[in-house]
């Protein structure tokens, strides 16, 4: 029996903006890896998918989601995870992972999807694309992410926020992710570059405890990991004028 494996990205929080095509592949799957910490807590993703699947079908996998310190530990657990979703393959057909946002974009998928090609020779990899964070905090704080001709860059602030400088520095807007540990170094670099009068950050998008705010209140109070940052494009033509 040939098996799959499918990252169906799920969104980043409102169960709303699963696609259709995600919700299908879901249902579908024998069953759904969900991301967890060792800790044990429901994540995003778990809570998101349990709109549409039922609590049984789902298997809770732990990855060391948030480790970048210990290499040896995040190796450790990559290859637990890949070793327990491994055997849910030999098991069973099709197995979707659910992932936050979209599985091509700064995913645990992609590593899983790699761990698997050496465990499970044959395994059919697909992906179904999610809706992101910065899609939606584009949708609901009222941001253009581009227009005409402009660049968008996409930054991890895992990096480190002199990363996040250089692509202020550039023309076009710049998106930052998981930058809440390092909140103060953000909010100096947009002052630093002048970007600071019109980004905007978001947290929790689509949940209860949804935060969304001009940067400029930016205290250097450390905010959730899973922050996103936008700091749009100077826009000095008026309307059409980067095409």
């Amino acid at each position: 029996m040939s098996s799959r494996l499918i990252g169906v990205g799920v969104g980043p929080g409102d169960p709303e903006l699963v696609t259709v095509k995600g919700v299908n592949a879901l249902r579908a799957a024998d069953v759904v890896v969900v991301p967890v910490l060792d800790t044990g807590e429901r994540g995003r993703a778990e809570a998101t998918v349990l709109h549409y699947v039922e609590q049984e079908k789902i298997v809770r996998v732990v990855f060391a989601l948030n480790e970048r310190t210990d290499r040896g530990r995040r190796e450790a657990a990559w290859d637990a995870a890949g070793e327990r979703v491994a055997a849910l393959l030999r098991e069973h057909g099709t197995v979707a992972f659910a992932t936050i946002g979209d599985p091509n974009v700064y995913s645990t998928f992609t590593y899983l999807a790699q761990t698997i090609a050496g465990l499970v020779p044959g395994t059919a990899v697909e992906t179904v694309p999610g809706i992101t964070a910065m899609q939606d905090l584009a949708a609901r704080s009222g941001a253009v992410l581009t227009e005409g001709t402009e660049p968008l860059t996409l930054v991890p602030v895992t990096a480190g926020s002199a990363v996040l400088k250089d692509a202020l520095h550039g023309p076009g807007t710049v998106v930052a992710y998981k930058f809440g540990r390092q909140a103060a170094e953000v909010a100096e670099a947009l002052r630093e570059t002048g970007r600071l009068a019109d980004a905007v950050w978001g947290s929790a998008l689509g949940l209860p405890e949804e935060s969304i705010r001009p940067a400029d209140e930016l205290d250097g109070a450390p905010l959730p990991y899973l922050s996103t940052l936008i700091a749009p494009a100077r826009r000095d033509g008026g309307r059409g004028g980067k095409l």
